[in-house]
Protein backbone atom coordinates (compact mmCIF):
# COMPACT_ATOMS: atom_id res chain seq x y z
CA UNK A 1 0.00 0.00 0.00
CA UNK A 2 3.08 2.66 0.89
CA UNK A 3 4.84 1.95 -2.27
CA UNK A 4 1.32 2.10 -4.30
CA UNK A 5 0.95 5.27 -2.79
CA UNK A 6 4.50 6.75 -2.94
CA UNK A 7 3.93 5.43 -6.86
CA UNK A 8 0.83 7.55 -7.00
CA UNK A 9 2.36 10.75 -5.84
CA UNK A 10 5.48 10.76 -8.10
CA UNK A 11 2.84 10.27 -10.85
CA UNK A 12 0.72 13.17 -10.31
CA UNK A 13 3.48 15.12 -9.23
CA UNK A 14 5.25 14.50 -12.81
CA UNK A 15 1.46 15.21 -14.07
CA UNK A 16 1.20 18.36 -12.55
CA UNK A 17 4.68 19.51 -14.03
CA UNK A 18 3.88 18.28 -17.38
CA UNK A 19 0.52 21.05 -17.48
CA UNK A 20 3.02 23.27 -16.11
CA UNK A 21 5.36 23.33 -18.69
CA UNK A 22 2.56 23.25 -21.54
CA UNK A 23 1.70 26.32 -20.28
CA UNK A 24 4.90 28.40 -19.20
CA UNK A 25 6.37 29.15 -22.65
CA UNK A 26 6.15 30.67 -26.45
CA UNK A 27 6.58 27.84 -28.98
CA UNK A 28 8.67 28.21 -31.89
CA UNK A 29 6.93 29.82 -35.00
CA UNK A 30 7.95 27.66 -37.75
CA UNK A 31 8.82 28.75 -41.19
CA UNK A 32 9.88 26.35 -43.75
CA UNK A 33 12.75 27.80 -46.04
CA UNK A 34 15.57 26.65 -48.23
CA UNK A 35 17.64 24.90 -46.36
CA UNK A 36 15.00 23.25 -43.91
CA UNK A 37 13.07 25.57 -40.65
CA UNK A 38 13.53 28.16 -38.56
CA UNK A 39 11.63 29.84 -35.93
CA UNK A 40 10.78 33.21 -36.88
CA UNK A 41 10.51 36.05 -34.01
CA UNK A 42 9.19 39.55 -34.62
CA UNK A 43 8.18 42.86 -32.54
CA UNK A 44 5.13 40.89 -30.93
CA UNK A 45 6.24 36.97 -31.05
CA UNK A 46 9.05 35.22 -30.50
CA UNK A 47 9.84 32.00 -29.02
CA UNK A 48 11.06 30.65 -25.54
CA UNK A 49 12.59 28.07 -23.67
CA UNK A 50 10.27 26.33 -21.33
CA UNK A 51 10.68 27.21 -17.48
CA UNK A 52 12.96 24.88 -15.83
CA UNK A 53 10.79 23.37 -12.88
CA UNK A 54 11.73 22.20 -8.99
CA UNK A 55 12.32 18.32 -9.47
CA UNK A 56 11.71 15.68 -6.74
CA UNK A 57 14.59 13.26 -6.27
CA UNK A 58 14.73 10.54 -9.10
CA UNK A 59 12.22 12.59 -11.67
CA UNK A 60 13.92 14.52 -14.90
CA UNK A 61 12.71 17.08 -17.11
CA UNK A 62 14.04 16.20 -20.91
CA UNK A 63 14.30 19.09 -23.51
CA UNK A 64 14.77 18.17 -27.32
CA UNK A 65 15.43 20.04 -30.58
CA UNK A 66 14.87 18.47 -33.80
CA UNK A 67 15.22 18.49 -37.36
CA UNK A 68 11.65 18.88 -37.96
CA UNK A 69 10.75 20.21 -34.24
CA UNK A 70 12.64 23.34 -33.49
CA UNK A 71 12.60 24.88 -30.77
CA UNK A 72 12.54 23.55 -27.45
CA UNK A 73 9.67 21.04 -26.24
CA UNK A 74 10.10 19.67 -22.37
CA UNK A 75 8.54 16.86 -21.02
CA UNK A 76 8.74 15.15 -17.52
CA UNK A 77 9.52 11.84 -16.12
CA UNK A 78 11.03 9.22 -13.61
CA UNK A 79 14.01 7.12 -12.77
CA UNK A 80 13.47 3.85 -10.85
CA UNK A 81 15.59 1.73 -9.00
CA UNK A 82 15.20 -1.67 -10.80
CA UNK A 83 15.32 -1.44 -15.22
CA UNK A 84 13.73 -4.42 -17.54
CA UNK A 85 14.50 -2.14 -19.83
CA UNK A 86 15.23 -3.94 -23.55
CA UNK A 87 16.54 -1.25 -25.34
CA UNK A 88 19.21 -1.57 -27.57
CA UNK A 89 21.74 1.36 -26.92
CA UNK A 90 22.65 1.99 -23.05
CA UNK A 91 24.29 5.04 -21.61
CA UNK A 92 26.02 4.95 -18.23
CA UNK A 93 27.60 7.05 -15.93
CA UNK A 94 28.37 4.67 -13.28
CA UNK A 95 30.40 7.08 -11.16
CA UNK A 96 29.10 11.17 -10.42
CA UNK A 97 32.56 11.41 -8.80
CA UNK A 98 34.34 10.64 -11.71
CA UNK A 99 35.30 14.27 -12.53
CA UNK A 100 36.86 16.30 -15.44
CA UNK A 101 36.69 19.53 -16.25
CA UNK A 102 34.88 22.63 -14.56
CA UNK A 103 32.80 24.52 -16.80
CA UNK A 104 33.41 28.72 -17.91
CA UNK A 105 30.28 29.01 -19.90
CA UNK A 106 29.22 29.39 -23.69
CA UNK A 107 28.34 32.69 -25.84
CA UNK A 108 29.04 34.67 -28.85
CA UNK A 109 30.71 38.11 -29.78
CA UNK A 110 29.63 41.52 -29.94
CA UNK A 111 30.85 42.46 -33.69
CA UNK A 112 30.05 45.44 -35.17
CA UNK A 113 28.01 43.62 -37.50
CA UNK A 114 25.88 41.82 -34.47
CA UNK A 115 25.18 45.26 -33.66
CA UNK A 116 24.33 46.72 -37.15
CA UNK A 117 21.59 43.88 -37.36
CA UNK A 118 20.21 44.03 -34.00
CA UNK A 119 18.92 47.54 -34.51
CA UNK A 120 18.20 47.38 -37.28
CA UNK A 121 15.21 46.04 -36.04
CA UNK A 122 12.55 47.53 -34.26
CA UNK A 123 12.93 48.33 -30.76
CA UNK A 124 10.79 45.52 -29.37
CA UNK A 125 12.07 43.05 -31.69
CA UNK A 126 15.81 44.34 -30.71
CA UNK A 127 14.79 43.51 -26.65
CA UNK A 128 13.54 39.70 -27.85
CA UNK A 129 16.75 39.21 -29.90
CA UNK A 130 18.66 40.02 -27.03
CA UNK A 131 16.15 38.02 -24.56
CA UNK A 132 16.69 35.19 -26.90
CA UNK A 133 20.28 35.08 -25.98
CA UNK A 134 20.85 36.04 -22.62
CA UNK A 135 17.30 36.40 -21.27
CA UNK A 136 16.11 33.55 -18.22
CA UNK A 137 13.44 32.47 -20.61
CA UNK A 138 16.71 32.34 -23.49
CA UNK A 139 20.01 30.45 -23.77
CA UNK A 140 21.15 31.95 -20.80
CA UNK A 141 24.56 33.55 -22.06
CA UNK A 142 26.92 33.81 -19.85
CA UNK A 143 30.13 34.72 -22.15
CA UNK A 144 31.04 37.59 -24.33
CA UNK A 145 33.65 38.39 -26.75
CA UNK A 146 34.19 42.06 -27.82
CA UNK A 147 36.42 43.00 -30.52
CA UNK A 148 38.80 45.82 -29.81
CA UNK A 149 38.62 48.38 -32.66
CA UNK A 150 37.32 47.27 -36.00
CA UNK A 151 37.31 43.53 -37.35
CA UNK A 152 36.44 42.15 -41.25
CA UNK A 153 32.93 42.08 -39.59
CA UNK A 154 32.74 45.80 -39.41
CA UNK A 155 31.99 48.46 -42.50
CA UNK A 156 35.67 49.80 -42.63
CA UNK A 157 38.89 49.35 -41.00
CA UNK A 158 39.68 51.36 -37.77
CA UNK A 159 41.28 51.87 -34.85
CA UNK A 160 41.69 53.98 -31.64
CA UNK A 161 44.52 55.62 -32.62
CA UNK A 162 44.50 55.98 -36.54
CA UNK A 163 46.60 59.03 -36.88
CA UNK A 164 50.41 58.74 -35.39
CA UNK A 165 50.40 59.25 -31.72
CA UNK A 166 53.28 57.92 -29.29
CA UNK A 167 51.18 59.44 -26.19
CA UNK A 168 48.19 57.72 -26.87
CA UNK A 169 46.76 61.13 -25.94
CA UNK A 170 44.84 61.13 -29.07
CA UNK A 171 43.12 57.33 -27.93
CA UNK A 172 39.39 57.37 -28.18
CA UNK A 173 36.71 54.88 -29.00
CA UNK A 174 35.03 54.82 -32.11
CA UNK A 175 31.66 55.28 -33.31
CA UNK A 176 31.05 51.64 -33.79
CA UNK A 177 31.51 51.42 -29.99
CA UNK A 178 29.26 53.92 -28.56
CA UNK A 179 26.90 53.25 -31.79
CA UNK A 180 26.53 48.96 -31.44
CA UNK A 181 29.16 47.37 -29.15
CA UNK A 182 28.65 49.22 -25.77
CA UNK A 183 24.53 49.32 -25.72
CA UNK A 184 23.76 45.80 -26.70
CA UNK A 185 26.37 44.72 -24.05
CA UNK A 186 24.86 47.02 -21.51
CA UNK A 187 21.67 45.26 -22.50
CA UNK A 188 23.22 42.07 -22.13
CA UNK A 189 24.56 42.80 -18.63
CA UNK A 190 21.08 44.12 -17.69
CA UNK A 191 19.31 40.95 -18.81
CA UNK A 192 22.00 38.89 -17.11
CA UNK A 193 21.20 40.56 -13.78
CA UNK A 194 22.43 39.53 -10.68
CA UNK A 195 24.63 36.63 -12.77
CA UNK A 196 27.72 37.58 -14.23
CA UNK A 197 28.23 37.96 -18.42
CA UNK A 198 31.99 37.21 -18.70
CA UNK A 199 33.64 39.38 -21.53
CA UNK A 200 36.87 38.45 -23.14
CA UNK A 201 38.61 41.45 -25.57
CA UNK A 202 40.42 40.30 -28.18
CA UNK A 203 42.19 42.80 -30.94
CA UNK A 204 42.69 41.72 -34.62
CA UNK A 205 44.88 45.26 -35.99
CA UNK A 206 47.02 47.79 -34.70
CA UNK A 207 46.59 51.13 -36.18
CA UNK A 208 48.38 50.93 -39.52
CA UNK A 209 51.46 53.39 -38.84
CA UNK A 210 52.72 50.43 -36.25
CA UNK A 211 52.38 47.67 -38.41
CA UNK A 212 55.36 46.49 -41.04
CA UNK A 213 52.84 46.81 -44.09
CA UNK A 214 51.73 50.15 -42.89
CA UNK A 215 47.73 48.65 -43.39
CA UNK A 216 45.07 47.65 -40.99
CA UNK A 217 43.25 45.88 -43.89
CA UNK A 218 45.71 42.15 -43.89
CA UNK A 219 48.18 41.27 -41.88
CA UNK A 220 51.78 42.66 -40.80
CA UNK A 221 54.54 42.23 -38.45
CA UNK A 222 54.08 45.25 -35.27
CA UNK A 223 57.09 46.60 -35.58
CA UNK A 224 59.42 46.04 -32.65
CA UNK A 225 59.61 49.52 -31.70
CA UNK A 226 55.96 49.27 -30.85
CA UNK A 227 55.47 46.72 -28.77
CA UNK A 228 55.42 48.47 -25.54
CA UNK A 229 53.13 51.48 -27.33
CA UNK A 230 50.55 48.41 -28.24
CA UNK A 231 50.21 46.62 -24.64
CA UNK A 232 49.45 50.14 -23.18
CA UNK A 233 47.03 50.62 -25.96
CA UNK A 234 45.02 47.71 -24.26
CA UNK A 235 44.74 49.71 -20.99
CA UNK A 236 43.77 52.75 -22.64
CA UNK A 237 40.70 50.74 -24.30
CA UNK A 238 39.76 49.05 -20.70
CA UNK A 239 39.81 52.32 -18.71
CA UNK A 240 37.43 53.70 -21.66
CA UNK A 241 35.08 50.52 -21.38
CA UNK A 242 35.57 50.95 -17.44
CA UNK A 243 34.60 54.61 -17.83
CA UNK A 244 31.21 54.07 -19.86
CA UNK A 245 30.37 50.95 -16.93
CA UNK A 246 31.53 48.04 -18.51
CA UNK A 247 34.35 45.88 -17.25
CA UNK A 248 36.03 42.75 -18.84
CA UNK A 249 36.87 39.00 -17.47
CA UNK A 250 39.71 38.56 -19.57
CA UNK A 251 41.99 39.51 -22.92
CA UNK A 252 43.61 37.55 -25.54
CA UNK A 253 47.01 38.24 -26.33
CA UNK A 254 46.39 38.50 -30.33
CA UNK A 255 43.66 37.11 -32.76
CA UNK A 256 44.54 34.96 -35.08
CA UNK A 257 48.52 35.61 -34.67
CA UNK A 258 49.22 32.37 -36.87
CA UNK A 259 46.90 32.62 -39.50
CA UNK A 260 47.72 36.29 -39.98
CA UNK A 261 50.21 34.77 -41.76
CA UNK A 262 47.82 33.93 -44.64
CA UNK A 263 47.16 36.33 -47.53
CA UNK A 264 44.36 38.08 -46.61
CA UNK A 265 41.88 41.28 -46.26
CA UNK A 266 41.46 40.37 -42.91
CA UNK A 267 42.52 42.92 -40.48
CA UNK A 268 45.27 40.99 -38.16
CA UNK A 269 48.77 41.32 -36.71
CA UNK A 270 50.72 37.98 -37.20
CA UNK A 271 53.37 36.42 -34.47
CA UNK A 272 55.71 33.85 -34.65
CA UNK A 273 55.61 31.78 -31.61
CA UNK A 274 59.22 33.45 -30.59
CA UNK A 275 57.64 36.70 -31.41
CA UNK A 276 54.58 35.87 -29.72
CA UNK A 277 56.62 34.51 -26.76
CA UNK A 278 58.51 37.77 -26.39
CA UNK A 279 55.08 40.00 -26.63
CA UNK A 280 53.67 38.28 -23.48
CA UNK A 281 56.45 38.06 -21.21
CA UNK A 282 58.17 41.32 -22.04
CA UNK A 283 55.52 43.82 -22.42
CA UNK A 284 52.12 42.04 -22.50
CA UNK A 285 51.59 40.26 -19.33
CA UNK A 286 54.06 42.92 -17.38
CA UNK A 287 51.31 45.73 -18.33
CA UNK A 288 48.74 43.67 -17.47
CA UNK A 289 49.84 42.84 -14.15
CA UNK A 290 51.25 46.23 -13.14
CA UNK A 291 47.86 48.20 -13.95
CA UNK A 292 44.52 48.62 -12.11
CA UNK A 293 43.47 45.68 -14.26
CA UNK A 294 45.88 43.26 -12.88
CA UNK A 295 42.89 40.31 -12.35
CA UNK A 296 42.58 39.72 -16.13
CA UNK A 297 42.99 36.41 -17.36
CA UNK A 298 44.98 36.29 -19.70
CA UNK A 299 44.30 33.96 -22.96
CA UNK A 300 46.99 33.28 -25.59
CA UNK A 301 46.97 32.03 -29.03
CA UNK A 302 43.29 32.67 -29.53
CA UNK A 303 44.17 30.97 -33.45
CA UNK A 304 43.38 27.23 -35.13
CA UNK A 305 44.33 23.49 -33.75
CA UNK A 306 46.47 22.74 -36.52
CA UNK A 307 49.82 24.99 -34.82
CA UNK A 308 48.90 23.54 -31.29
CA UNK A 309 52.03 21.65 -31.11
CA UNK A 310 54.79 24.29 -31.73
CA UNK A 311 52.46 26.51 -28.99
CA UNK A 312 52.93 24.06 -26.52
CA UNK A 313 56.74 23.27 -28.05
CA UNK A 314 57.50 27.11 -28.00
CA UNK A 315 55.23 29.33 -25.61
CA UNK A 316 53.67 26.75 -23.28
CA UNK A 317 57.04 25.65 -22.27
CA UNK A 318 58.42 29.23 -21.16
CA UNK A 319 57.89 29.58 -17.32
CA UNK A 320 58.36 33.05 -17.82
CA UNK A 321 54.81 32.86 -20.58
CA UNK A 322 52.85 31.07 -17.44
CA UNK A 323 53.78 33.07 -14.80
CA UNK A 324 51.68 35.78 -16.69
CA UNK A 325 48.77 33.62 -18.53
CA UNK A 326 45.69 31.63 -17.55
CA UNK A 327 44.18 29.92 -20.78
CA UNK A 328 44.41 28.92 -24.80
CA UNK A 329 41.75 30.55 -26.53
CA UNK A 330 41.10 28.01 -30.02
CA UNK A 331 39.50 28.98 -33.29
CA UNK A 332 37.47 26.03 -35.10
CA UNK A 333 38.49 26.79 -39.00
CA UNK A 334 40.62 24.62 -39.00
CA UNK A 335 38.90 21.57 -36.74
CA UNK A 336 37.86 20.32 -40.22
CA UNK A 337 41.10 18.23 -40.71
CA UNK A 338 42.90 18.81 -37.79
CA UNK A 339 41.41 16.25 -35.39
CA UNK A 340 40.05 17.30 -31.41
CA UNK A 341 43.29 15.35 -29.81
CA UNK A 342 45.14 18.27 -30.91
CA UNK A 343 43.44 19.90 -27.98
CA UNK A 344 45.76 18.19 -25.81
CA UNK A 345 49.00 20.46 -27.20
CA UNK A 346 46.94 23.25 -25.68
CA UNK A 347 48.25 21.65 -22.26
CA UNK A 348 51.35 23.00 -19.80
CA UNK A 349 52.95 20.44 -17.67
CA UNK A 350 54.12 22.95 -15.26
CA UNK A 351 50.72 25.24 -14.97
CA UNK A 352 46.97 24.09 -15.64
CA UNK A 353 45.78 25.97 -18.06
CA UNK A 354 41.82 26.38 -19.26
CA UNK A 355 41.10 26.03 -22.49
CA UNK A 356 38.29 27.96 -24.71
CA UNK A 357 36.49 27.79 -27.70
CA UNK A 358 37.37 31.81 -28.57
CA UNK A 359 35.86 31.52 -32.24
CA UNK A 360 33.24 29.53 -34.25
CA UNK A 361 31.15 30.07 -37.75
CA UNK A 362 29.60 28.08 -40.22
CA UNK A 363 29.67 29.06 -43.91
CA UNK A 364 33.63 30.08 -44.15
CA UNK A 365 34.60 27.34 -46.39
CA UNK A 366 32.91 28.58 -49.68
CA UNK A 367 34.56 26.51 -52.36
CA UNK A 368 34.35 29.15 -55.08
CA UNK A 369 30.97 30.10 -53.95
CA UNK A 370 29.72 26.84 -54.67
CA UNK A 371 28.64 26.78 -51.46
CA UNK A 372 26.42 29.54 -49.50
CA UNK A 373 27.87 31.65 -46.80
CA UNK A 374 23.94 31.48 -45.73
CA UNK A 375 22.22 28.20 -45.69
CA UNK A 376 18.91 29.80 -44.23
CA UNK A 377 17.24 26.75 -41.74
CA UNK A 378 20.26 24.06 -42.41
CA UNK A 379 19.88 21.55 -39.89
CA UNK A 380 23.19 19.97 -40.53
CA UNK A 381 25.27 23.25 -40.06
CA UNK A 382 23.63 22.81 -36.42
CA UNK A 383 24.78 19.38 -36.36
CA UNK A 384 28.55 20.78 -37.35
CA UNK A 385 28.03 22.79 -33.85
CA UNK A 386 26.75 19.99 -31.99
CA UNK A 387 29.42 17.84 -32.90
CA UNK A 388 31.86 20.55 -32.73
CA UNK A 389 30.91 21.07 -29.10
CA UNK A 390 30.87 17.60 -27.83
CA UNK A 391 34.83 16.95 -29.27
CA UNK A 392 35.55 19.94 -27.72
CA UNK A 393 34.55 19.57 -24.31
CA UNK A 394 34.95 15.68 -24.44
CA UNK A 395 39.21 16.89 -24.62
CA UNK A 396 39.03 19.08 -21.90
CA UNK A 397 37.87 22.92 -23.05
CA UNK A 398 36.28 24.92 -20.51
CA UNK A 399 33.74 27.11 -22.87
CA UNK A 400 32.61 27.57 -26.12
CA UNK A 401 32.22 31.23 -28.07
CA UNK A 402 30.56 31.99 -31.55
CA UNK A 403 31.25 34.37 -33.65
CA UNK A 404 28.81 36.70 -34.89
CA UNK A 405 24.99 36.93 -32.42
CA UNK A 406 22.83 38.26 -35.59
CA UNK A 407 23.65 38.99 -39.64
CA UNK A 408 21.58 39.66 -42.73
CA UNK A 409 20.69 37.33 -45.43
CA UNK A 410 23.51 37.83 -46.88
CA UNK A 411 26.00 37.02 -44.17
CA UNK A 412 27.19 40.67 -43.42
CA UNK A 413 27.77 43.08 -43.36
CA UNK A 414 31.36 42.73 -44.02
CA UNK A 415 33.57 45.35 -45.65
CA UNK A 416 35.76 42.86 -47.24
CA UNK A 417 33.07 40.44 -48.32
CA UNK A 418 34.42 37.96 -45.53
CA UNK A 419 30.53 36.87 -45.33
CA UNK A 420 29.60 33.79 -43.02
CA UNK A 421 26.44 32.14 -41.52
CA UNK A 422 24.81 32.65 -37.78
CA UNK A 423 22.61 31.68 -35.47
CA UNK A 424 20.44 34.45 -35.89
CA UNK A 425 19.08 35.83 -39.38
CA UNK A 426 17.91 39.54 -39.42
CA UNK A 427 15.84 40.96 -42.05
CA UNK A 428 15.25 44.14 -41.49
CA UNK A 429 13.17 44.64 -44.31
CA UNK A 430 10.16 42.91 -42.46
CA UNK A 431 11.15 43.78 -39.86
CA UNK A 432 11.52 40.10 -38.25
CA UNK A 433 14.33 37.37 -37.85
CA UNK A 434 14.97 33.94 -37.41
CA UNK A 435 16.75 31.16 -35.25
CA UNK A 436 18.47 28.59 -37.54
CA UNK A 437 19.55 24.85 -35.94
CA UNK A 438 22.50 26.64 -34.88
CA UNK A 439 20.74 28.67 -32.49
CA UNK A 440 19.25 25.28 -30.84
CA UNK A 441 22.55 23.50 -30.90
CA UNK A 442 24.82 25.71 -29.29
CA UNK A 443 21.71 26.43 -26.38
CA UNK A 444 21.08 23.20 -25.15
CA UNK A 445 24.87 23.39 -23.48
CA UNK A 446 24.59 27.17 -22.85
CA UNK A 447 20.87 26.69 -21.42
CA UNK A 448 22.02 23.59 -19.42
CA UNK A 449 25.45 23.55 -19.08
CA UNK A 450 25.65 26.39 -16.10
CA UNK A 451 29.13 27.93 -15.51
CA UNK A 452 30.62 25.64 -12.90
CA UNK A 453 29.45 22.76 -14.24
CA UNK A 454 31.34 19.96 -13.90
CA UNK A 455 32.06 16.98 -16.85
CA UNK A 456 31.47 13.45 -15.48
CA UNK A 457 32.70 10.38 -17.79
CA UNK A 458 30.07 8.35 -19.13
CA UNK A 459 29.70 5.54 -21.82
CA UNK A 460 27.41 4.85 -24.68
CA UNK A 461 27.20 1.36 -25.98
CA UNK A 462 26.47 2.51 -29.61
CA UNK A 463 28.01 5.09 -32.01
CA UNK A 464 24.13 6.62 -33.02
CA UNK A 465 24.07 8.39 -29.63
CA UNK A 466 26.65 10.94 -28.16
CA UNK A 467 26.32 12.15 -24.73
CA UNK A 468 28.30 13.97 -21.99
CA UNK A 469 27.19 14.77 -18.41
CA UNK A 470 27.75 17.50 -16.05
CA UNK A 471 27.25 17.73 -12.14
CA UNK A 472 25.63 20.97 -12.76
CA UNK A 473 25.97 23.93 -9.04
CA UNK A 474 22.29 23.57 -8.16
CA UNK A 475 22.96 19.69 -7.43
CA UNK A 476 21.12 18.74 -10.95
CA UNK A 477 23.43 16.43 -13.22
CA UNK A 478 22.64 16.73 -16.97
CA UNK A 479 22.82 14.78 -20.15
CA UNK A 480 22.96 16.55 -23.51
CA UNK A 481 22.01 13.59 -25.90
CA UNK A 482 22.45 13.64 -29.67
CA UNK A 483 20.97 11.44 -32.16
CA UNK A 484 21.90 12.60 -35.65
CA UNK A 485 20.74 8.44 -37.31
CA UNK A 486 17.39 8.49 -39.26
CA UNK A 487 15.59 6.57 -36.88
CA UNK A 488 14.32 7.28 -32.98
CA UNK A 489 16.24 5.07 -30.59
CA UNK A 490 15.18 3.78 -27.39
CA UNK A 491 18.09 4.43 -24.66
CA UNK A 492 18.22 3.31 -21.34
CA UNK A 493 19.99 5.78 -19.01
CA UNK A 494 22.20 4.52 -16.25
CA UNK A 495 22.95 6.68 -13.87
CA UNK A 496 24.87 4.86 -11.11
CA UNK A 497 21.96 2.75 -9.05
CA UNK A 498 18.97 4.05 -10.83
CA UNK A 499 17.47 3.93 -14.71
CA UNK A 500 14.79 5.14 -17.00
CA UNK A 501 14.36 4.41 -20.48
CA UNK A 502 14.13 7.39 -22.87
CA UNK A 503 12.97 7.17 -26.54
CA UNK A 504 15.69 9.92 -28.08
CA UNK A 505 14.19 10.90 -31.44
CA UNK A 506 16.23 10.98 -34.72
CA UNK A 507 17.99 14.13 -36.09
CA UNK A 508 17.96 15.73 -32.55
CA UNK A 509 19.48 17.17 -29.52
CA UNK A 510 18.54 16.43 -26.10
CA UNK A 511 18.76 17.89 -22.67
CA UNK A 512 17.97 15.88 -19.71
CA UNK A 513 18.25 17.17 -16.37
CA UNK A 514 18.10 14.97 -13.15
CA UNK A 515 17.28 15.44 -9.42
CA UNK A 516 19.40 12.83 -8.30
Amino acid sequence: MEVCLKQSILFLSVLSLQLFCVCCYIPCATREVEYGYVCVCNSTYCDTVPQIEPLSTGQYQIYTTSKNNLGFSSSVGAFSSSSNSTASVQISVANLSDTHQTIIGFGGAFSDSTGINVLSLPEEAQQLLLESYFGEEGLGYTLGRVPIGGTDFSTKAYTYCDGEDLTLEEFTLADEDYSYKLPLIKKAIDLKGDKQLLLLASAWSSPAWTKSTNSIKGSGNLKEEYYDWWAKYFIKFFEAYESNGVIFWAVTTQNEPVQGFLATDVPNLRFSFNNLKTWIKDYFGPTIRNSTFKDLKIVTYDDGRDFLPLLQMVVLSDEEVLEYIDGVGVHWYTDFFIPASFLNYAKSDKKDLFVIGTEASNGFLKFFDLIPPVMLGSWSRGVNYINNIFDDLEYGMAGWIDWNMALDPSGGPTFIDNFVDSPIIVNSTLGEFYKQPMFYALGHFSKFVLPDSVRVTTEVSSGKIRTLAFNRPDNKTVLIISNDSDDDVEVDIVIESISSTINIQSKSINSLLIKL
